[in-house]
C-alpha cells in the first residue's frame, strides 16, 4: 500500500471527533488513487497501407460457400436417413437406398 497505514484505533477516533472529516478524508484518499492511475489512451494501431475502410484486403476475396453446398440434396437425404435408421432402428435393415441388401453383408 502507498499510503499512511491506518489503524483501528485511528479510525475509531477521528470518526467519533469528526465523522464528515473521515469522509473527506476518504474521498480525498480515492481522488488521490486515481490520479495515480495511468489513464492515458492507448494509440490505435496504424491501418495496412491502401486500406479501404469495410473492404476486404488487396489481393485477398470474401471466402466462397462452404462445400457441404455442392453435395446434391438427394446424397443429404440418403446420408440423413440413414443416420436416423442406424439411430432410431438399430435392428432393423436400412432402407436408405445406400446400404446393400442385408444377405450381402
Amino acid at each position: 500500500m502507498n499510503g499512511p497505514e491506518l489503524d483501528p484505533e485511528d479510525v475509531a477516533e477521528m470518526r467519533s471527533q469528526d465523522p464528515d472529516g473521515w469522509r473527506r478524508y476518504m474521498r480525498q484518499q480515492i481522488t488521490n488513487g486515481k490520479q495515480r492511475r495511468d489513464n492515458k489512451p492507448k494509440p490505435a494501431a496504424p491501418k495496412p497501407p491502401g486500406h479501404r475502410p469495410g473492404a476486404w484486403p488487396v489481393g485477398t476475396h470474401p471466402p466462397g460457400p462452404p462445400p457441404e453446398w455442392d453435395i446434391p440434396a438427394d446424397v443429404w437425404r440418403r446420408a440423413t436417413r440413414h443416420h436416423s435408421n442406424e439411430i432410431n432402428r438399430p435392428d432393423q435393415p436400412c432402407d436408405c437406398g445406400d446400404c446393400p441388401p442385408e444377405e450381402t453383408r
